[in-house]
């Protein structure tokens, strides 16, 4: 804008008037500046929206952490970086789309007010409807509806879907969270743990560009075929607790205070263990690697394995220290499932409020017959974690759940 070109009484009104994070409309003729850059020759102007607030410095942009989440408008506005991992994280959701849309899955929508928190293990929360007066919770995982849609007649179906629990807050945990759950038919965890290598490896590609990743200081190779351990050999090489699964609760008690974890009087033994490898074991894993055969308890949905009754037929996938799937082949016999669902009353009964309620319409879903089928969950923020080199899941979810300020 030049005062040559433009009434001085304008001229000044924009000097006096418009400050940095106004919008205005200027009109002129196109030209290109003596630093060859594309502009216009204003000659005349009108203001649009008027900024009252000052936005962060230029160069130093919005720096408090805290802040950066409560204001994500201004954060997404002052760093270049912000915007990039969301960037990133919706060219993930959509070649997550693409890959399985390409191999004939459906996209389903699921209930996010249930009557019964089922799914997984996980405290819910917990709301009213007034018209019927019932209690409702928020859904913290879609799997044991997917399921029923297997009884119906899809074949393979899947759901990026938003889940709830009502559990701490820390840099891989936020209360609501994004996860893609899939079923398919006519497979067990084996062939479905070759079928998330390929996925995992395409969609890192996909995304990236690249068959390598830096993530926390370490290179991850995508490019190498994933490792495989059992549950109890993991702990066994990492925690040096081989034979572990044949130790008595009150060794196990011990042990695990000397990891320094809280021992409770509803905590059982299998329990234990989970928070040992948690402990112990999952910082070590690295490169991508799959955890297979957990004990029966907690995967109260998955199918006993034929070789050891004690364990089933699953596969947790870690990369980065990260726990970023879970799979399984599907428990399709009702009379299993009805035990499986009393065992885990009978843990509610003794004040475990993550243990998995009994739901019996489900149950009475599969006596009309769900086919053998295997399934899995990626977290969805997670694995944007590992693509953008990111430490905190706050980083990752656009909006977060923040204790409110005083």
């Amino acid at each position: 804008m030049r005062k040559e070109d433009i009434d001085e009484k304008v001229f000044n009104l924009f000097i006096d008037a418009v400050d940095v994070g106004d919008f205005i409309e200027a009109t002129g003729h196109a030209y290109v500046t003596k630093r060859k850059e594309q502009s216009i020759l204003v000659s005349r102007w009108r203001p649009l929206t008027k900024s009252l607030r000052p936005l962060p410095e230029k160069w130093h942009g919005l720096q408090g952490v805290e802040e950066r989440y409560r204001h994500r408008a201004l954060d997404l506005l002052s760093n270049k970086e912000t915007r990039e991992i969301f960037a990133t994280r919706a060219k993930l959701v959509t070649a997550v789309r693409a890959y399985l849309d390409a191999l004939d899955f459906l996209e389903v929508e699921t209930p996010m007010l249930q009557p019964i928190p089922g799914g997984t293990t996980a405290r819910p929360f917990k709301t009213h409807h007034n018209a019927l007066d019932i209690d409702l919770f928020l859904r913290i995982a879609p799997e044991l509806y997917l399921k029923r849609l297997l009884v119906g007649g899809y074949s393979k179906v899947y759901e990026l879907a938003r889940n709830f629990r009502n559990e701490g807050i820390d840099v891989t945990h936020n209360p609501e969270f994004t996860m893609l759950e899939a079923y398919t038919a006519y497979m067990d965890y084996e062939g479905l743990m070759k079928f998330m290598e390929v996925m995992i490896k395409s969609l890192v590609r996909s995304v990236t560009k690249k068959k390598s990743l830096e993530y926390q200081g370490k290179t991850i190779d995508f490019s190498k075929p994933f490792k495989s351990l059992t549950f109890y050999d993991a702990i066994g090489q990492y925690a040096l607790l081989p034979g572990i699964e044949k130790m008595k609760y009150d060794e196990l008690v011990i042990v695990a205070k000397r990891f320094g974890i809280s021992v409770h009087s509803n905590s059982t033994a299998e329990a234990l263990m989970e928070d040992i490898f948690r402990k112990a074991v999952r910082p070590h894993l690295v490169q991508p690697t799959f955890i297979i055969n957990h004990p029966v308890s907690l995967l109260p949905l998955a199918k006993k394995s034929a070789k050891n009754p004690h364990t089933v037929e699953s596969f947790q996938l870690y990369i980065g220290g990260l726990e970023l799937v879970k799979g399984f082949s599907e428990l399709n016999d009702p009379m299993d499932q009805k035990k499986r669902f009393e065992e885990q009353e009978e843990l509610r009964r003794k004040g475990d409020e993550e243990a998995a309620p009994a739901d019996v319409d489900f149950i009475e879903n599969l006596e009309y017959g769900m086919p053998p089928a295997a399934g899995f969950g990626i977290g969805i923020d997670r694995f944007v974690l590992l693509l953008t080199n990111t430490h905190n899941l706050r980083e990752v979810i656009l909006f977060p759940t923040l204790r409110p300020k005083s």
